[in-house]
C-alpha cells in the first residue's frame, strides 16, 4: 500500500493523545491545521499498546494482499471504501491543505467495455468534496435496528448516543446529517450505507467519521474488520502500511473521543479532508478575472441577428444575436472539450486554463408588451434555463407573464456544459466517467458566458445603447444600473454558482434549486433517461453509487454546491455577497426539496413558517436548523410552496406518486409578485397571509 499519511502528523500526535491529562488542552496537527483536544479534566487517551496476535496480523495482511495496490484494508468490499478517506491522499506542501488526493490507477473500476475510469483529474484536488456523501459497506446492516438518523429528524444525529457521528476536527463541532441504505440496490451485497451531511462541509477542514451500534436485522453485532480492529484497540503489528497510517487514525479517534464517542464503541472510523477554497474555485475565478480584465468596463462585441415582432403572447418583440466571449477550452470550445492548459498539469496540479481564442455565444431577449407600451425603463433580469435546455426557455408562459406583470426584460443564453448542445457528451460521459472533466470544465466556461452576458446587458456599448432597447424618442427602454437573476431547476442549481461569482448580479431568485448532483440524481425522475445509459455501462449497483459520490469532487467546480459557502457571506475577491430567495416545491419529482434545505442551512437562509400545512411536512421539527423568516425581510430565505402533491419518499428514490409540483411555484401569480418585490424593491414580503404557502397546480 502506498504511503499516504496526512501532512503534518508525527509521533508528537501520539504523545499528545497519550497525555497524562494534567493539561486541559492539547494541540495536535490534523491535516495542516492545529487542533485543540480538550475536555473538563483530561485529553483523549489511547489504550496501552499490545501486540496483535498472529491470527489478527495474518487477517490484516490477507486484506492488504487481497486488494489492489493502494486500496484501504479497512473495507475490502471495493477500493476507495470507506469514502472519502485520507488514506487516499499524500503530502503536498504546495497545496492549501498540505495534501493531494492520490487515487490508485483503476481504483474506481471500469465500464462494461473494460475501460478503467482515469482518475488523473481527480488527483489534482487537495481534498474531497464539501458536498460528498460518506460511503461505507457493513454486511447485513439494518437501518432500523441500527437506529440510523433520518432526514425527517436530523437533530437526532447530534444526540450523545447517535450511531453515526461526524465531527469537524478543526472546530470540535458535531455535523448534522442523515444516513440511509441505498434503496436502488437489488441485492444487500451491493447496498451501501450513505451518510449525507445536512450542510455543505467547510472547505479545507478535516473530519472524523464514526460508526457504532451497527446491527443486523436480528440485532447481531456487525464485527469490525481486522484492519480497523488493530487501529481501534491499539494493537501493534509488524505491517508497514498499518503502522505508517496509525498516527492518522489516532487523530480520528481523538477527534471522536473529544466529541464524546469512545473508541471502544466504534465499529468503523476514518478521517478525510475537504478541498480548499482555492482548489475548488480558482479555475473559475481565474477565467472570470482574465476575461473581465480584457473587457474593462465595456460590453463585449455583439451582433443582433434577428428582431421578431409579436413572437409570442405578452411579447412585443424578441431580439436574438450572438456575443463574443474569451474561450478557455480546447478546440472550438464545443461539447466534449476540456480546459486549455499550456502548463503540464501532471507537473503542476494547480495549473490554470489559458485562453484559446474566442467563441460566439447566442443570446435572446424578450421585450414585453407592458415594457414596450410603458414609460418606465424595464428591470433587467438574466434568466437561467432548466436541465439540458436552451435560452428560449424565456418564451415559457410563466416567464412571459412575469415580464408583462412587472415590467421586466429577460435575457438568456445557454448553460454551456449542460444545455441541449451537451446531451451527446452527457451520454458519452455516463458510459465512460473518465470523460467527466469535459462536463465540469465546460460548465465553468458556461458560467463565464453568463457573466459576460451580464456585461452585454449593463455596460457601455451594450444593449442599453442598442436602438432595439431604446424608445422612439431615444429614451432608454431598460434600466442598465441594476442586474438581477432568476432561474429554475438547473437554472436554480447553477444560479447559485453564477450569483456567487458574478460581480454584477445583485439579487437572485433560485427556483426549485438544490445542491448537489450526487444527492439529486438518485432522487430525480429526470435521471431515468440517463440511467438507461449509465446502468449498462456500470451494471453493479454499488459501483454506480460510488462513482457518483467520487464524481462530486469534479462537479463541485461547475455547480452551485461548490460555491454556496461564498454566496451570502465570505464572498470571493472582487465579488459582493448576494441575497437570494429559494423557492422550493413540496413533493418535487425532479429536484428534491432535501437538496434545497441543505443549501438553505449552508447559506444561513431563514425559512417561511409554517413550512407547510399541519401534518403535511415530514420533518419532526419542520425547517430544522433554520430560523423563521420575519417579514418584511431584507435577507435570504427559503419558501416551500405546496400545491397538494404527495410526500417525497423516505428512501433515496425519486417521487413518482401523483402529479409533479416541479413547475408550480413559478407559474403562480403570488410567487411572481413576491419575486418582483424581492428583486426590484429589495424586500421579501409575505404573500401567504402568515399561513403555509400554497401554489396553484396547473398540470
Amino acid at each position: 500500500m502506498k504511503r499516504t499519511v496526512m501532512a503534518g502528523l508525527s509521533v508528537a500526535l501520539l504523545l499528545a493523545a497519550c497525555s497524562d491529562g494534567n493539561s486541559s488542552s492539547e494541540t495536535v496537527l490534523v491535516g495542516s491545521t492545529p487542533v485543540s483536544l480538550s475536555s473538563d479534566d483530561t485529553a483523549p487517551t489511547v489504550p496501552p499498546p499490545e501486540e496483535a496476535d498472529a491470527a489478527t496480523q495474518a487477517a490484516v495482511q490477507a486484506a492488504i494482499d487481497g486488494a489492489a495496490p493502494g486500496c484501504d484494508p479497512l473495507d475490502t468490499t471495493r477500493c476507495l471504501l470507506p469514502y472519502p478517506s485520507n488514506a487516499y491522499t499524500q503530502q503536498d506542501p504546495t497545496s492549501d491543505t498540505g495534501l493531494r488526493v492520490s487515487f490508485p490507477a483503476g481504483a474506481l473500476g471500469a465500464n462494461a467495455n473494460g475501460v478503467a475510469i482515469d482518475l488523473s483529474e481527480w488527483n489534482r484536488n487537495d481534498g474531497f468534496s464539501p458536498n460528498t456523501p460518506l460511503l461505507a459497506y457493513l454486511p447485513g446492516l439494518d437501518a432500523t435496528t441500527s437506529n440510523l438518523p433520518k432526514w425527517t429528524d436530523i437533530g437526532t444525529s447530534l444526540a450523545v448516543d447517535a450511531t453515526v457521528v461526524l465531527v469537524d476536527a478543526d472546530t470540535g463541532e458535531r455535523v448534522p446529517l442523515w444516513a440511509e441504505l441505498d434503496a436502488h440496490a437489488a441485492s444487500d451485497d451491493d447496498r451501501l450505507l450513505t451518510i449525507r451531511p445536512a450542510i455543505s462541509l467547510p472547505e479545507g477542514h478535516t473530519f472524523a467519521v464514526g460508526l457504532r451500534g451497527m446491527l443486523t436485522a436480528d440485532r447481531s453485532y456487525i464485527e469490525p474488520s481486522a484492519a480497523f480492529t488493530v487501529f481501534r484497540d491499539n494493537l501493534a503489528t509488524d505491517i508497514e502500511e498499518i503502522e505508517y497510517r496509525r498516527p492518522e487514525m489516532e487523530a480520528t479517534f481523538s477527534a471522536l473521543e473529544s466529541a464524546g464517542v469512545g473508541r471502544s464503541e466504534l465499529q468503523l472510523a476514518w478521517g478525510f479532508t475537504v478541498a480548499s477554497t482555492r482548489n475548488i474555485s480558482e479555475r473559475m475565478l481565474h477565467i472570470r478575472d482574465d476575461a473581465l480584465a480584457q473587457l474593462g468596463d465595456n460590453a463585449p462585441a455583439y451582433t443582433v441577428t434577428a428582431v421578431t415582432p409579436n413572437s409570442d403572447d405578452d411579447i412585443a418583440y424578441q431580439v436574438s444575436g450572438t456575443y463574443q466571449v474569451p474561450n478557455y477550452l480546447t478546440g472550438d470550445g464545443g461539447p466534449g472539450t476540456s480546459f486549455n492548459y499550456t502548463d503540464d498539469v501532471a507537473a503542476d496540479p494547480d495549473a490554470l486554463p489559458s485562453q484559446n481564442g474566442t467563441v460566439d455565444v447566442p443570446f435572446l431577449c424578450n421585450v414585453s408588451v407592458a415594457t414596450a407600451n410603458g414609460t418606465e425603463p424595464a428591470h433587467l433580469v438574466e434568466y437561467g434555463h432548466g436541465l439540458l435546455g436552451a435560452q428560449d426557455e424565456i418564451n415559457a408562459g410563466n416567464v412571459r407573464a412575469f415580464a408583462n406583470e412587472h415590467n421586466v426584460v429577460f435575457c438568456a443564453t445557454k448553460w454551456a456544459g449542460m444545455s441541449e448542445d451537451d446531451i451527446g457528451n452527457a451520454a458519452a460521459t455516463l458510459a465512460e466517467f473518465g470523460n467527466f472533466d469535459t462536463m465540469a470544465d465546460r460548465l465553468q466556461q458556461g458560467v463565464l458566458n453568463q457573466i459576460v452576458l451580464g456585461r452585454l446587458m449593463t455596460r457601455a456599448g451594450g444593449l442599453g445603447q442598442d436602438p432595439n432597447f431604446q424608445r422612439a424618442d431615444g429614451t432608454p427602454l431598460i434600466d442598465t444600473a441594476h442586474l438581477d437573476y432568476d432561474g429554475n431547476s438547473q437554472g436554480g442549481i447553477m444560479g447559485s454558482m453564477l450569483a456567487a461569482v458574478s460581480p454584477d448580479i445583485e439579487r437572485a431568485v433560485l427556483g426549485v434549486p438544490g445542491i448537489n448532483y450526487s444527492l439529486l440524481l438518485p432522487r430525480s425522475v429526470d435521471f431515468d433517461t440517463y440511467e438507461a445509459i449509465f446502468k449498462p455501462a456500470y451494471p453493479n449497483d454499488l459501483d454506480r453509487v460510488l462513482i457518483l459520490g467520487v464524481t462530486q469532487m469534479l462537479w463541485d467546480r461547475g455547480e452551485g454546491g461548490g460555491y454556496v459557502q461564498h454566496l451570502t457571506s465570505n464572498p470571493y475577491p472582487g465579488t459582493e455577497a448576494k441575497t437570494v430567495l429559494l423557492d422550493a416545491a413540496f413533493g418535487d419529482h425532479q429536484v428534491t426539496v432535501l437538496s434545497a434545505m441543505i443549501e438553505a442551512r449552508t447559506i444561513g437562509a431563514t425559512i417561511h413558517q409554517p413550512v407547510a400545512t399541519e401534518g403535511r411536512w415530514q420533518e419532526v421539527q419542520p425547517g430544522w436548523g433554520l430560523e423563521p423568516t420575519v417579514y418584511p425581510s431584507s435577507g435570504s430565505a427559503i419558501i416551500v410552496w405546496d400545491s397538494g402533491m404527495a410526500d417525497i419518499p423516505f428512501d433515496n428514490l425519486a417521487p413518482r406518486d401523483g402529479d409533479d409540483s416541479h413547475e408550480d411555484p413559478r407559474r403562480d401569480p403570488d410567487v411572481r409578485a413576491q419575486k418582483a418585490s424581492f428583486l426590484f424593491d429589495d424586500t421579501l414580503v409575505d404573500v401567504c397571509g402568515a399561513q403555509a404557502c400554497t401554489a396553484d397546480h396547473n398540470p
